[in-house]
C-alpha cells in the first residue's frame, strides 16, 4: 500500500489537535483529533473552503443539539430525530459528505449524557471540534503542499504514451481485440482521473499578479493536452470499431492510412517532449516542417478505393474524420506551447521533476 501525502497529513493534524488540545486543557481533546481527520482536503484552496464551511456546521449542529436539549431533552429517540434535522439542513446547503458527518458529530458530542453545566458543556465541545478544523487547515497549508502541475503532466504523458502505443500496434493489426478493449476501457478511467487532478490544479490560488498570467496560459495547455489525448483515444476507438472493414480494402490505402497516423502520432510525442524540454528549442523548424500529415490525401484515397461501390463509400469516412479532428488538436496544442515560449521566454513550464542533489 502507498502511503500519500494526504494520509500523513492527517496524521499530523490529529497529531497538532490533540497536542493543543490537551495543552491547553480541553477536556474533550478526542473531539478535535476526529475532526480534525474529518477536515483535511486536497489542496489549499478547497481546505480553506471546507475550514468556513465546517465551522458553518459545527456552529448549526451545536446550536440545534442545544436547544434540543434545553426543551425536549436528550432520549435517544430525540438525539435521531434532531440528526434528521441537521442532515436535511446539510443536504439543503448542498454540504460535502465530510461536512454534513462533522455537523452530526457535534450534535452527538453536545447532547451525551453530562453532569457539567448544559452551556458550558456545549462551549467545550465546540471548541474542540473547532480546534481540529482549524488545526486540519494549517498542517494542510504547510505540509507537504500538493504538486499538481507536475503530477497531472505524469498522468498525461503516460497516458499518452499508452494511447500512441496501441494506435501504433492496432493500425498493423498486431492488436489482440479484448486486450484492446480492456485497455479502451482502462484509458477511460485514466481520463476521469486526469479530469480530476486538472479541476485541482485549476482551484490553486496564485496571489503574485507576476506569476498569474503564465498560470492562466500554462491551465489553457493542459487542458488542450487533456482535449488532444481525448482525441486520440477516440482515434483508437474509431481503429479498434472499423478494424474489420480496414482488413478488406486494398493495401495501397491501408499503407497510405498507417503512414498518415504515424505522422501525427511523431507529431503528438514531439510536442510532449518539447514541452519537457527534451528536444531543442528551434522555432524555425516547426513540426509541420519535419513531418506534416496530409489527411485531405488520405480521404481522397478513400474515395478513389470505393468510387466504384456506392454501398461501402462512406463506411471508413467516421475513421478519417477522426484523424482529422486530431490533426487539428495537435496544430492548436503546438501553437499554444509556441505562444507561451514567446511571451514567457524566462519561465519554464516546469513538467520536468527536479534532480535530487546526492551529497559527497
Amino acid at each position: 500500500m502507498k502511503l500519500g501525502a494526504r494520509m500523513l497529513k492527517t496524521g499530523i493534524a490529529v497529531t497538532v489537535a490533540l497536542y493543543i488540545a490537551n495543552l491547553i486543557g480541553l477536556p474533550s481533546a478526542t473531539y478535535a483529533g476526529i475532526a480534525a481527520a474529518f477536515a483535511i482536503q486536497p489542496n489549499i484552496y478547497r481546505s480553506f473552503q471546507t475550514m468556513f464551511e465546517q465551522i458553518y456546521a459545527n456552529i448549526f449542529g451545536v446550536s440545534i443539539a442545544t436547544l434540543i436539549v434545553f426543551t425536549l431533552g436528550n432520549d435517544p429517540l430525540i438525539i435521531g430525530f434532531t440528526t434528521i434535522i441537521v442532515i436535511g439542513f446539510c443536504m439543503y446547503l448542498k454540504m460535502n459528505e465530510n461536512t454534513t458527518a462533522l455537523a452530526i458529530i457535534a450534535v452527538l458530542a453536545v447532547m451525551e449524557t453530562t453532569e457539567m453545566m448544559l452551556l458550558n458543556f456545549t462551549g467545550l465541545r465546540f471548541s474542540s471540534l473547532t480546534l481540529g478544523i482549524v488545526s486540519a487547515f494549517f498542517v494542510n497549508m504547510l505540509f507537504f503542499p500538493p504538486k499538481y502541475e507536475l503530477r497531472l503532466f505524469k498522468q498525461i504523458d503516460q497516458m499518452t504514451a499508452d494511447i500512441l502505443q496501441w494506435l501504433r500496434i492496432s493500425t498493423r493489426h498486431l492488436s489482440d481485440d479484448p486486450a484492446l478493449k480492456g485497455e479502451i476501457d482502462r484509458l477511460d478511467l485514466e481520463i476521469a482521473h486526469i479530469d480530476h487532478t486538472y479541476s485541482l490544479y485549476s482551484e490553486e490560488r496564485i496571489y503574485r499578479r507576476k506569476a498569474r498570467i503564465p498560470k492562466m496560459r500554462k491551465l489553457v495547455i493542459f487542458r488542450q493536452m487533456i482535449v488532444t489525448s481525448k482525441t486520440s483515444l477516440e482515434t483508437l476507438r474509431a481503429i479498434y470499431q472499423y478494424d474489420d472493414k480496414i482488413d478488406t480494402i486494398p493495401k495501397e490505402f491501408q499503407q497510405v492510412l498507417v503512414d498518415e497516423l504515424d505522422k501525427i502520432i511523431y507529431s503528438h510525442e514531439r510536442l510532449l517532449l518539447s514541452a519537457m524540454g527534451k528536444i531543442k528549442k528551434n522555432q524555425r523548424k516547426l513540426v509541420e516542417d519535419i513531418t506534416t500529415p496530409n489527411i485531405p490525401h488520405l480521404v481522397d484515397t478513400l474515395f478513389l478505393v470505393y468510387e466504384k461501390d456506392e454501398k461501402d463509400r462512406h463506411s471508413l469516412l467516421p475513421l478519417a474524420s477522426r484523424l482529422m479532428e486530431y490533426h487539428k488538436e495537435i496544430l492548436y496544442l503546438q501553437k499554444l506551447l509556441y505562444s507561451y515560449h514567446k511571451f514567457h521566454e524566462g519561465i519554464n513550464l516546469n513538467f520536468k521533476k527536479k534532480k535530487r542533489r546526492i551529497l559527497p
